[in-house]
């Protein structure tokens, strides 16, 4: 293929098309008209040879090839972008960058607010995409330059990867205000006897309970389990189940009717670090990114 035939604008759609699978939104996405992006598909099917897009009965699906581009091609742009941003000064106010960070729905709750309202006075014209990957795969992410910042706990890492503390935690136990345990101190033995509802993705959950049990010869009665924090407490609300999770979670959302008690035996507490890859410590846009997670880590109330 020549390159000097291909129009990098194209790249753009492609990418705005893989992310939305559909031709009006990826055109609205990137400031183009209908029919200019479906001029812009009928090239790049003609360009990579393969129909990109097909049409299903559940609306517009990527192929095998168009999956397999579109990592390369995100990341790709993502490279162009700080190239040609690099002779110049970073503007938030004027920046159209698009970032990329990996967050849990946790973390997204605890944060996102004060990053978007952060976002929307200053960077209006910027973009942040949040992704949720496994500690394993959010670190080859940062290898490869897929992301540009992570957020969690415990990563196991390169000296090519830095990171600097964000916050510090520790586990607590939530139940509904109306549970017949949080109207009594809460022990070993009536937590023990509840039904439990668990986290099944989150590392705290095991780490910081149930290891903890174990190591004492005790298991604790898990009932339901559910794969999103943020499902927690609706489930709560209606039963007389007990969960454990971050502190500072449970006081976001104290607003839900949850009352909060302190675990009946003793839980390391932790800490929430951020990452990013050494070759962008000098990086003047993604210092200003991580300045606004500092920023919204800060504003958090300090409930200790």
């Amino acid at each position: 293929m020549n390159l000097r035939s291909v129009d990098l604008n194209l790249l753009v759609a492609l990418n705005a098309l893989l992310s939305d699978l559909h031709v009006t939104r990826a055109a609205d996405r990137i400031g183009l008209s209908q029919p200019a992006m479906s001029n812009a598909l009928s090239r790049l099917r003609h360009i990579f040879k393969d129909e990109l897009l097909v049409r299903t009965a559940n609306g517009m699906q990527a192929t095998p090839r168009a999956i397999e581009l579109a990592e390369p091609v995100k990341r790709l742009l993502r490279q162009l972008e700080r190239l040609l941003d690099s002779e110049s000064a970073f503007d938030p106010t004027t920046t159209t960058r698009s970032f990329s960070v990996r967050l849990s729905d946790l973390l997204s709750r605890l944060l996102l607010p004060a990053v978007g309202k952060t976002l929307a006075t200053t960077a209006p014209s910027a973009q942040l995409d949040v992704v949720h990957y496994s500690p394993t795969h959010t670190v080859e992410a940062l290898e490869k330059d897929e992301i540009d910042l992570a957020i969690s706990m415990g990563l196991a890492h390169s000296n090519s990867i830095k990171s600097v503390v964000l916050m510090k935690d520790r586990m607590v136990c939530v139940m509904r205000e109306g549970h017949p345990l949080a109207q009594r101190p809460l022990t070993m033995e009536t937590f023990l006897q509840a039904a439990h509802l668990k986290v099944s993705m989150s590392p705290t959950d095991l780490r910081f309970v149930d290891d903890v049990l174990a190591r004492q010869g005790l298991t604790r009665r898990v009932a339901v389990n559910v794969p999103h924090w943020l499902l927690v407490p609706h489930v709560l609300r209606d039963s007389d189940l007990l969960s454990v999770m971050p502190r500072r979670l449970a006081f976001a959302m104290v607003a839900e009717d949850l009352a909060i008690r302190d675990l009946p035996f003793a839980s390391d507490p932790f800490e929430w670090s951020m990452y990013w890859h050494r070759r962008h410590d000098a990086s003047q846009d993604l210092n200003w990114l991580r300045s606004i997670f500092v920023d919204a880590t800060r504003s958090l109330p300090d409930n200790d």
